[in-house]
This record gives structure tokens, C-alpha cells and sequence, in this order.
């Protein structure tokens, strides 16, 4: 190849595409054939790590930034796992660029959350069904009235992935912030925020979880048909206002990566006894 053409492949397409000829992702980092159609997303790239040593037939990784990338498999089954920092902006930049290096990804979110009921412990796992647009990256998208809902293949593989490990796990909606602190309620001193009782209006409203991806990714994935949905591993109560202890964090962790990768294997096998039915259905008990 000259290097003429292998300069027009290496540099990127356009100001509105900015990718390369071979179709390297500006943020990411990473092209067609470096990314599996299962992609689990969390906002740690220390999380992805751990991700990956549990993973087999490793390759990676593709690093810019915060996005950091590895792709491998999990009990035979091909996934990748992205970190992406944090929020939903980040999380359409995600979103976008990886789907542009899969014709039809399935995306799964593993990430950490704070829990708003007080019954809910420390320690166990969130799955989303629907989630609360509390950011606004999505208003660029869709109308307000559009709502940000889980897809019902990734909330059966997620519940009975944590079922399998033996973890207590809750389903429900999650309110999704653009923030940490004041757009999650939280009264720092000398910080004077407008909304202090959110936490309690939302818990009043049925509402399970607080984190800050999960309304960007559902709707995006919606919005092209994808598969998406999301499992958090719950750092804090905000009701009864405590936080995961350093000692614990870890292991809490570990059950949420390991929980996510096993969700991935049971979504394959799902597919493959889905057939082209829409959704999964459970196999009919014998009468």
C-alpha cells in the first residue's frame, strides 16, 4: 500500500464522522473486528480490568483516555468490556462509537449505584427496568415523554445470573442524574442545592436506585433497536445515609463484574433458543 493511501486510511473522515478509513473510533479507540456484539460498560477503567481477568482468549487493550477496552470470551462466549468514566455524556460517546464497530450490539451496564429504599443492603445488586431521565443528553434525542426502559431479554439474564450466584437482588426503576452531588440530592456544606428532598420524592415515586448512566444508554439503545439494560452493585443507602466500607468494595465489585459476564453467556444461549421469535420465552413447563 502507498503512503498516500495508508495516510487517507489512518486519518479521519469528517468533522460530523470522526473516524478513520478504517473506521478507528475518535474516543474509544478501537475499529470493526476489535469488539464483540455483547458489550458490557462500566465507568471504571480499574472495573474493566477486573473485568478482563475474568475473561479468556484476552486481546487488548485498546486505551484512550478514559475509555479503556478488552475483548475476550466468558465460558465461550464473545464479549468485550469498555469503561467509559462517568455520565451520560460519556456514555453517548460510548454508545455511538462502539456501535459503529458492531451492526447489532447488546449492551450491558455494570456499574454502582445508591439505593433509595432502606431495606436495600449494602452490597447486593440493582437491576434496572426503567429508568428516570433526570440528565438531559437524552433531550437531544427524543421528546421528553420518551422513556428509557431495559430490554426484557438483558432483565431475565441479569436476574437469573444473580440468582445463579447466590446474591440478593432487587429489580426496579433507576433514576439516572447528570451529577453526583447536587443532582442527587446530596447537601454538602457550604453547597446550598435546590432539590434536598429528591432522594425522598423519588423513593415516594416507587423509585429503587440513583446512578448515572443507565436512562442515556436505554434510550440510545431503543432509539436504534438494540438490546441494552443495566445491574449496579449498591455502594450507599441513602435513606439510612451510609456507604460502602473501603474493606468491602472489592468483593461487592467482583459479584456485580462476575454477575454481568454471566449474563452475557446466558444471553447467547437465550438467542440461540429465542429462534426469530422477538423476545426470549421461557421453555413451557411439563403439565
Amino acid at each position: 500500500m502507498s503512503p498516500r493511501r495508508r495516510s487517507a486510511r489512518r486519518g479521519y473522515r469528517s468533522a460530523e464522522r470522526v473516524e478513520t478509513g478504517e473506521g478507528r473510533q475518535y474516543h474509544v479507540g478501537v475499529a470493526p473486528g476489535e469488539v464483540a456484539p455483547t458489550i458490557l460498560l462500566c465507568g471504571d477503567p480499574a472495573r474493566a480490568e477486573r473485568a478482563a481477568s475474568m475473561m479468556q482468549r484476552l486481546r487488548g487493550p485498546w486505551q484512550n483516555r478514559e475509555f479503556v477496552t478488552f475483548t475476550g470470551e466468558f465460558e465461550g462466549t464473545p464479549v468485550s468490556v469498555v469503561s467509559t468514566g462517568i455520565g451520560p455524556d460519556n456514555t453517548e460517546i460510548a454508545v455511538l462509537e462502539l456501535s459503529a464497530c458492531v451492526a447489532r450490539p447488546t449492551f450491558v451496564r455494570i456499574g454502582t449505584c445508591g439505593a433509595l429504599p432502606r431495606d436495600v443492603g449494602i452490597g447486593e445488586l440493582a437491576i434496572t427496568t426503567g429508568a428516570v431521565r433526570l440528565e438531559n443528553m437524552t433531550a437531544f434525542w427524543v421528546p421528553d415523554g420518551y422513556p428509557a426502559v431495559a430490554h426484557p431479554d438483558v432483565v431475565q439474564a441479569l436476574a437469573g445470573a444473580a440468582e445463579s450466584a447466590g446474591a440478593r437482588w432487587h429489580a426496579g426503576i433507576t433514576a439516572t442524574a447528570p451529577g453526583f452531588y447536587a443532582a442527587q440530592g446530596r447537601a454538602v456544606p457550604g453547597w446550598p442545592i435546590r432539590f434536598p428532598d429528591l432522594p425522598d420524592d423519588l423513593h415516594r415515586a416507587g423509585v429503587l436506585n440513583f446512578e448515572m448512566e443507565a436512562s442515556a444508554l436505554l434510550v440510545l439503545a431503543s432509539v436504534r433497536r438494540f438490546r441494552a439494560g443495566c445491574i449496579c452493585v449498591v455502594f450507599a443507602n441513602r435513606a439510612r445515609n451510609v456507604f460502602i466500607q473501603p474493606d468491602r468494595k472489592a468483593a461487592a465489585e467482583q459479584l456485580c463484574v462476575r454477575t454481568g459476564l454471566a449474563a452475557a453467556h446466558r444471553l447467547a444461549v437465550m438467542d440461540r433458543e429465542r429462534g426469530k421469535r422477538p423476545l426470549w420465552v421461557p421453555p413451557a413447563r411439563p403439565a
